[in-house]
């Protein structure tokens, strides 16, 4: 049986760089599910679909094609390289309505497990650890207070921190108050608030779980 790490929070916490720092020492795989999201509402845009015609973007989260290279820091929807158009704000906009739309959270929660059945992985999220994998080994809550997570995803995106703090906030409730799968902190995930740890220093701490739930990375027997 494979082994899932599974980190959720919210948006600014850190987790898509710890993920992958993670992935990468322990030579796991690591899977963005937030690319995903960003994919289909990359297709949707294209296609002019309506954010609201939750019919049609069920049809095109099941259609997707959606292929994660985590050693090349690659995404692709249907064999086209989409890794950076995912990432233009109205693209995360987007991802973010589209995320609230149930039928495209089960097309690729099917998708995520599918992506776990040989591997071990590293995935990291808002609900990997209650909904997507509720029985994973190991599982994270990291959070940031709102004005380091703010500062760290107006250095990542060069946007204003006075625009990004309006977009996470709405963001948040978003995710905390939508009806299917909202964010929320596993009862058995260990928290761990980033906001003055160096990246070194979460990572370790971290490690510290993985080692104490499996045996140093590797499937307990």
């Amino acid at each position: 049986m494979a082994i899932v790490i599974a980190i959720d929070g919210p948006a600014g916490a850190g987790k898509s760089t710890i993920a992958r720092r993670l992935a990468k020492r322990l030579g796991y795989v690591y899977i963005d599910t937030g690319a995903m999201y960003r994919a289909v509402a990359l297709w949707a845009l294209r296609q002019q679909v309506e954010l609201t015609d939750m019919h049609r973007l069920d049809q095109l989260a099941q259609a997707a094609d959606i292929q994660l290279d985590s050693s090349h820091d690659l995404v692709t929807l249907n064999g086209e390289d989409v890794t950076d158009a995912i990432r233009s704000a109205e693209v995360s906009s987007a991802a973010s309505q589209v995320a609230s739309v149930p039928a495209v959270r089960r097309a690729l929660v099917a998708k995520q497990r599918v992506f776990a059945e040989t591997r071990n992985v590293v995935m990291e999220g808002r609900d990997i650890g209650t909904v997507v994998f509720p029985n994973a080994r190991v599982k994270i809550f990291l959070d940031a207070n709102p004005d380091e997570r703010v500062r760290r995803r107006a250095a990542e995106t060069g946007v204003p921190p006075a625009a990004l703090a309006s977009q996470i906030s709405d963001r948040d409730r978003r995710d905390q108050t939508r009806g299917d799968s909202p964010l929320a902190q596993a009862p058995d995930a260990v928290y761990v608030d980033t906001s003055n740890l160096s990246l070194e220093d979460v990572e370790e701490a971290i490690l510290k779980v993985v080692r104490a739930r499996t045996a140093n990375g590797k499937e307990q027997h």
